[in-house]
């Protein structure tokens, strides 16, 4: 089974992929290129969005805060940048405001301290979250889980009875707009209008979500619509430190910001604090006016190449992996395995290997042939332990967690079957090296291995400082 061609446009754009051609010490001594299949943690950069920003630097200054032309110019960026990540995710100018933060993690976090709520009202969120999407709204009400199936999707006949059981008391729903486990993508918009027949609003963390397929937020007066986006740069060719909570205005337009500060007022007197309208009085201090424009000009790129193009080639890359992964002896795969149903899901896809510890798999790919994949529990632990109980899997027993293998728009079929290859040599233990657990983090290394990673990269060639 194989893929079809990669568009002509993706292959142009694997070309702006900046670091495909830096080489990686390999345990044999010999380098060779790296393999990144963890694009689910942070993708690389673009070289478009690197050359935007070179632009920028041109005329960077201080923003909304000078009468110089270079701030002048710079605050005119800013906002126009904020215009291009609006549009990415379909926010209407007179219903929806857009605000800077440094991740999604942030966003949801600021969300969280503006929703105004009454008491006795509840939150729901999904056994399917990562912790950002989960851990901040404990901190302002009650949280039930909607449950996950055995194949790791959302339950929604689960999710209905939730809202039943609590009518009246749903404040806010917050969801993932794909799992940055299994790649799975619930229906954000039929889960939306249900929501909304109760009387509750809808997040979606967007962060895996955003760089594959697109996001219409809608208007509110439509029941699908979606009350509020979180998504992150780094997992969209922007790594470049910004994000952004893209929601409801009239939420944003009352109370207390969660960062309190300059930029973030109108007027203060000893006595009184008049908060600035607008995305500024969430925007307090100086704000990150390099990560707003590279976030806007990867919007602008992934426009230009369609995500519908991404989505597609997408899918046929996933529906290939998983059919080679299951003729891996002993490997197991987790989520939906199914590649007639891979363009239902992301190319995220979690699996473990009969006898092996999940790290030792990674760190062998990693040192014998330069592939990067993740493993562990993906800041998502309830929902990874789940699929470990409900999943009938002959893995290392006792084992916390798995490996995931997750693509970018410039993923190849050449590097999976590359990975597919150390995978069956494992399985049939063709391998010669010998590997330790990495006291300091907990990884595994070669026997023997003195390669220190301060090698790939050193701040302007001075050793890091020691420790002690």
């Amino acid at each position: 089974m194989s893929v079809i061609a990669a568009p002509s446009a993706l292959d142009a754009a694997r070309a702006q992929i900046v670091g495909l051609d830096t080489p990686l010490p390999r345990r044999d001594g010999a380098p060779g290129p790296a393999i990144n299949l963890d694009n689910a943690a942070t993708t690389p950069p673009l070289r478009q969005v690197q050359a935007t920003v070179e632009r920028f630097l041109g005329v960077y200054s201080s923003v909304h805060r000078g009468a110089g032309l270079k701030s002048q110019a710079a605050s005119a960026a800013y906002e126009e940048a904020r215009t291009v990540v609006g549009r990415f995710v379909g926010a209407r100018p007179d219903q929806h405001q857009v605000i800077f933060t440094r991740n999604t993690t942030e966003a949801l976090n600021i969300l969280a301290h503006r929703l105004v709520l009454a008491p006795g009202q509840v939150i729901i969120s999904t056994e399917l979250e990562h912790h950002s999407n989960d851990l901040p709204w404990r901190g302002v009400a009650p949280v039930v889980h909607v449950q996950a199936t055995a194949e790791g999707a959302l339950d929604e006949a689960h999710y209905a009875a939730l809202l039943h059981q609590y009518a009246g008391r749903v404040r806010l729903v917050a969801v993932t707009g794909a799992s940055n486990v299994t790649g799975y993508v619930p229906p954000i918009h039929r889960l939306a209008t249900l929501a909304h027949a109760h009387g509750a609003e809808l997040v979606v963390d967007a962060a895996q979500l955003a760089p594959h397929r697109p996001i219409n937020l809608g208007d509110l007066a439509d029941p699908a619509h979606l009350d509020y986006v979180a998504l992150s740069g780094h997992k969209l060719y922007a790594p470049y430190g910004a994000g952004a909570l893209i929601g409801r205005a009239d939420t944003f337009a009352l109370g207390a910001p969660l960062l309190a500060g300059g930029g973030s007022v109108r007027r203060v007197t000893p006595r009184i604090v008049d908060w600035a309208d607008g995305p500024a009085r969430d925007e307090a201090g100086t704000p990150n006016a390099v990560g707003a424009i590279a976030l806007a000009a990867a919007c602008l790129a992934l426009e230009a190449l369609g995500l519908e193009t991404i989505a597609a080639h997408e899918a046929a890359l996933t529906a290939y992996t998983l059919d080679q992964l299951a003729r891996v002896p002993g490997l197991w795969l987790y989520g939906d395995p199914d590649p007639a149903k891979a363009e239902t899901r992301l190319g995220v896809i979690p699996f473990c290997l009969d006898g092996y510890d999940p790290h030792l798999v990674a760190a062998i790919l990693s040192y014998e042939a330069g592939i990067a994949v993740r493993s562990g529990s993906f800041c998502a632990q309830p929902y990874v332990r789940r699929l470990l109980k409900l999943e009938h899997a002959g893995c290392e027993q006792g084992q916390q967690g798995l490996v995931r293998a997750s693509f970018g728009l410039y993923t190849t079929e050449a590097e999976v079957a590359q990975m597919v290859s150390v995978l069956h040599a494992l399985a049939a233990g063709d391998y010669d090296g010998l590997y330790e657990r990495n006291a300091t983090n907990g990884g595994f290394q070669p026997l023997g291995w003195n390669e220190a990673p301060q090698t790939l990269f050193q701040l302007g060639g001075v050793p890091a400082l020691a420790q002690g």
